[in-house]
């Protein structure tokens, strides 16, 4: 894959870099080409690199001692992750990078964006406010967990996919997520069985359809409603 400075400027922290600001992050930058279920990073790592996906789907997990995984936020193209040790010397990735399908990213130096960031207050700016945004998505999780019933906090995080990456069919009114089972309760801080029974009791209704892998929203207003404490 060609990646040009046009398409380093899709990167919200890089949108107001100038044409030679680009260039030279490119040039200080290596392609890295990870196969499906395979790690970009681990937690606890050393923050060498962050990361621009460029294409493909990764997402960024917690563990606890025992082994229980949590999944904090879903990566697709364009975005950066890892960038921890840019801002903090000696910072450890606090999450793992796993990708869910066969994913490229770019690779950059921490020390050099750091560099970077301090004679480019634009720069270091958008990174900040990305950050902002991140905080405020955590934020929102604690209080879903917090306070919503487990069948609101699936059917939000379904909702939440279908708006990012839901493929919408031409002919019919579905929007189709490429996720299982086991991911949507890693997102939701549940259970493999406790989201396996919404989500049979949800295709009994007809509101979504499961496949391998795969997870069709038919009604998408019917998850709304068990979103916002409404039963169908």
């Amino acid at each position: 894959m060609n990646i040009t400075t046009k398409d380093l400027a899709k990167v919200v922290v890089f949108q107001n870099a100038t044409e030679g600001d680009l260039k030279l992050i490119l040039k200080n930058s290596i392609v890295r080409s990870i196969e499906e279920g395979e790690f970009f990073f681990f937690q606890g790592d050393f923050a060498q690199y962050l990361y621009i996906l460029t294409s493909g789907q990764v997402k960024l997990m917690q563990s606890n001692p025992n082994g229980q995984q949590v999944n904090l936020r879903t990566i697709y193209p364009w975005q950066m992750f890892g960038a921890l040790g840019a801002v903090r010397s000696e910072a450890t990735y606090p999450a793992t990078a796993q990708a869910l399908e066969n994913s490229t990213g770019l690779a950059i130096e921490s020390s050099f964006l750091h560099k970077l960031l301090e004679t480019h207050p634009q720069i270091a700016f958008d990174l900040m406010t990305l950050m902002t945004t991140y905080i405020q998505e955590m934020q929102a999780r604690y209080r879903e967990l917090a306070t919503e019933r487990v069948e609101q906090r699936v059917a939000n995080a379904l909702l939440r996919l279908a708006a990012q990456v839901g493929i919408r069919s031409e002919k019919e009114a579905i929007i189709e997520l490429s996720f299982s089972r086991q991911d949507v309760a890693e997102m939701t801080g549940t259970t493999l069985f406790t989201v396996s029974r919404l989500l049979s009791d949800w295709e009994r209704k007809g509101i979504i359809k499961t496949g391998r892998e795969r997870i069709k929203i038919i009604r998408p207003h019917d998850l709304v409603r068990i979103s916002d404490g409404m039963e169908k």
